[in-house]
């Protein structure tokens, strides 16, 4: 499964708003004695995750940037070289300066179902992800913990859905349509049947059960008047996702999207997680 660029520029400031500085602050913690750090992001998008994380890292950083839609990683690489302070090319890697950090990108296209292991270089340090875990199945979760306990690596990942939204003003329809959408969140978005919100349940477990210690922190977006081109996108993207399930009717759905669509405030709930090898 893969998203837009538009979509992911659109909700990147909500996702920079919504992560817990406490457990990003904690990650800083870890690796604050080291003067370089070698990162693989799977999942990376137009590679939000890097620039929500580099200033908690070493100053010397090389990051891996991984995803399996090409338009995404050439979105990525735009996108980093814009924002960055300085920014050349070495080849097929990006290196760039942003806030006295020294970063180093390299893109790489994989196809995270059948070459999870090949995607984590020999020299990672830490392993990041960004609204990914949800969507994949229990029993990829189970095997992508087994390839980290093996080596040893930590994960840092952040905005994994958690089945809590919020709406005001509240509406009749409210739980018939988060039910539905529950039950696409199920379905399968290349990974086998989709985790949905039991993924952080699943991931702590596996984690805690292969001798890490875990650590969990909500980050939920708040969605108010000043995102609301977002939330727009959110409601009708919403919508799309229970009308596939044919478990409300369409005059419900209708009813309930012009009244989203009429003005909205939103909490839809995520939470991050650490996890390190003790």
């Amino acid at each position: 499964m893969s998203f837009s660029p538009e979509w992911l520029a659109l909700r990147e400031p909500a996702d920079h708003a919504a992560r817990s500085a406490h457990l990003l602050s904690q990650v800083a913690t870890r690796f604050g004695d080291r003067d370089a750090i070698s990162v693989v992001d799977l999942g990376c998008g137009a590679g939000s995750n890097l620039r929500g994380t580099f200033a908690a890292l070493p100053d010397r950083q090389t990051w891996r940037l991984v995803d399996y839609d090409p338009r995404l990683l050439a979105a990525a690489r735009e996108r980093l070289a814009a924002w960055a302070d300085t920014a050349t090319s070495d080849g097929d890697r990006l290196v760039i300066g942003k806030g006295g950090k020294a970063i180093t990108v390299a893109f790489h296209q994989a196809d995270l179902n059948r070459d999870l292991a090949e995607a984590i270089p020999p020299d990672a340090g830490l392993v990041t992800a960004a609204a990914l875990f949800d969507l994949v199945s229990p029993a990829w979760i189970e095997g992508f913990v087994s390839v980290l306990q093996a080596r040893r690596l930590p994960l840092y990942t952040v905005l994994t859905y958690d089945g809590t939204e919020r709406w005001d003003p509240p509406h009749a329809s409210d739980a018939a349509m988060l039910a539905a959408f529950h039950a696409h969140q199920g379905t399968d978005k290349g990974f086998g049947p989709a985790a949905g919100p039991r993924a952080t349940d699943l991931m702590a477990a596996a984690f805690a059960g292969s001798g890490y210690g875990v650590q969990r922190a909500p980050s939920p977006w708040r969605l108010g008047a000043d995102f609301a081109v977002l939330s727009r996108d959110l409601v009708t993207g919403f919508a799309a996702a229970v009308r596939e399930t044919g478990r409300v009717p369409a005059a419900e759905i209708d009813a309930w999207l012009a009244a989203r669509l009429a003005g909205v405030a939103c909490e839809v709930g995520h939470e991050d997680l650490f996890a390190v090898p003790r």
